[in-house]
């Protein structure tokens, strides 16, 4: 099982280095690369349309600004797309959702909330889980640990409020 993460610029590191965690954490392997649509399109389209080959089975997208990486991704490959909006100093990274989103039919791509590079990794594995069993379960168990972390933050905060 392999996801590829491409971002747009190097600078949008800071948060995809959270999305690697993830697939770390759940053991997916990756590769992440720098590759911009506007800028070095033709590498994008080259990427897109082997990946599938290299062995990639899901695609992360994480851009900013006029962030139509994923769309152009998406456009070049039958693989699942998962665009990962970056907040840039712009409109605070509504332009990067709204050009991750706003896809043509045809063309889908998944999209996470700006910065969303947790969930981005989590929707990666999850996609892969209807294939690989053993996310699946590993899933499951990163559920129930959630649930469990909300249930004694519930707890905590009932006792510290009942003794006011």
């Amino acid at each position: 099982m392999k996801a590829a993460i491409v971002m747009g610029s190097k600078s949008d590191y800071p948060v995809v280095e959270r999305t690697e965690k993830i697939l770390k954490d759940f053991g997916v392997a990756h590769e992440t690369r720098v590759i911009s649509a506007h800028r070095t399109p033709r590498a994008a389209e080259e990427f897109a349309s082997r990946a599938e080959e290299r062995g990639i089975e899901v695609i992360i997208a994480a851009a900013g600004k006029a962030a139509h990486l994923a769309g152009v991704l998406a456009a070049h490959t039958a693989l699942p797309v998962i665009g990962l909006p970056i907040k840039s100093s712009t409109l605070d990274g509504l332009d990067s959702l709204l050009s991750t989103v706003q896809m043509p039919k045809g063309v889908p791509v998944a999209t996470v909330a700006i910065d969303g590079a947790e969930n981005a990794g989590l929707l990666a594995v999850q996609i892969l889980s209807v294939k690989y069993e053993e996310l699946r379960r590993r899933l499951k168990a990163h559920k129930e640990a959630l649930a469990k972390e909300v249930e004694a933050a519930d707890a905590d905060f009932n006792r510290r409020t009942s003794e006011v």
